[in-house]
């Protein structure tokens, strides 16, 4: 399987970008995973229109199914969305796409396309950071498949 995650912005933290490298590397044992950042649109329009520029350069990178991440979405276990994703290998998905939005968040074409919306709670979590959790997420979820004992 590949998993792809596409999020706006750079990360600007080496702290992150190493963990985020970690992640991915630790999730190369089991899947191709890749990180696609795009660049955020220019702070000179609206909030809304920078919502909808962003939101059109994630889904032009989808591959596969799409599950966005959106504070309004389905509270998920890590055992959730490890069945989850095992259910999208088992019923043939090859592709997996995870989109974070910029800090206007996702329009509603992308989640309405989203085969899941999902949520990591009500708290706010900066971009950067989120990117890091979200792979953290992605990698235990493949161990919990894979019957590892990382997670615990």
């Amino acid at each position: 399987m590949k998993i792809y995650v596409v999020a706006i912005g750079k990360i600007k933290e080496s702290y992150i970008s190493q963990a985020i490298d970690e992640y991915v590397k630790r999730c190369s044992r089991f899947a191709k995973v890749c990180v696609v950042e795009l660049p955020e649109a220019p702070a000179s329009k609206s909030p809304e229109e920078i919502k909808r520029i962003e939101s059109e350069a994630l889904l032009s990178h989808v591959k596969g199914d799409l599950i966005a991440l959106d504070k309004g979405g389905k509270l998920l276990s890590s055992e959730e969305i490890a069945s989850f994703i095992d259910g999208e290998g088992t019923s043939g998905v090859s592709e997996l796409t995870f989109v974070i939005g910029g800090s206007f968040g996702l329009t509603d074409e992308v989640l309405k396309r989203a085969k899941l919306v999902l949520s990591f709670g009500r708290v706010t979590f900066a971009h950067q950071l989120f990117r890091a959790v979200l792979l953290e997420q992605i990698y235990r979820a493949l161990t919990i498949n894979a019957g590892l004992p990382y997670h615990k």
